[in-house]
């Protein structure tokens, strides 16, 4: 099987369940800004020592999946999804939840901002944050009333921020005292 197969050379793309859209359309600028931040985070794991959150990023690797299947879906498809396989559920948005205070407990918080780039894993921590959020916003556009991608990416960013503050140890503020 060949990687390539020509269908996109018109400028169109095609999605799950079927259909195709213009690739500069809501859905693939929506799946194409998650999938970045998939890649970003696996920039960060890239430089995890610690098999806890190598473990951790890997699994929200694995989510962005389902993520970006659901959003790689007409409309008219989306019964065809499945839950926590194609479509993001309310449990995996209470998941991140948890997780943001389990490990927002394992240190001191900042109160105020943050200098990013107190360590390598820490700054690739927040390049990740930043490219959530961009994704959470490239998603609004092709936001459903019932989607749960968005909170999941609003969590997501929340907890990437947490990880990156705890990775770094102490955080460096953003104005000297």
């Amino acid at each position: 099987m060949k990687i390539y197969t020509k269908t996109g050379d018109d400028g169109t793309t095609g999605l799950l369940y079927g259909g195709r859209v213009d690739k500069g359309s809501a859905l693939p600028t929506a799946y194409g800004s998650v999938d970045e931040a998939q890649a970003a985070i696996g920039l960060a794991r890239a430089a995890v020592t610690d098999s806890e959150l190598d473990g951790l990023l890997t699994t929200l690797c694995r989510d962005l999946y389902v993520a970006m299947a659901e959003l790689a879906t007409l409309p008219k498809n989306r019964t065809k999804l499945e839950p926590s396989v194609t479509l993001v559920t309310t449990e995996m948005v209470t998941a991140l939840e948890l997780l943001i205070d389990d490990v927002n407990a394992r240190f001191e918080a900042p109160t105020e901002f943050t200098v990013p780039g107190q360590t390598e894993l820490s700054a690739r921590l927040d390049w990740a944050r930043v490219i959530v959020r961009r994704a959470e916003r490239a998603s609004l556009a092709a936001h459903l009333p019932d989607s749960q991608v968005l909170p999941y990416l609003n969590r997501l960013s929340d907890l990437l921020w947490t990880l990156a503050r705890w990775q770094e140890g102490q955080s460096l503020p953003s104005r000297e005292s």
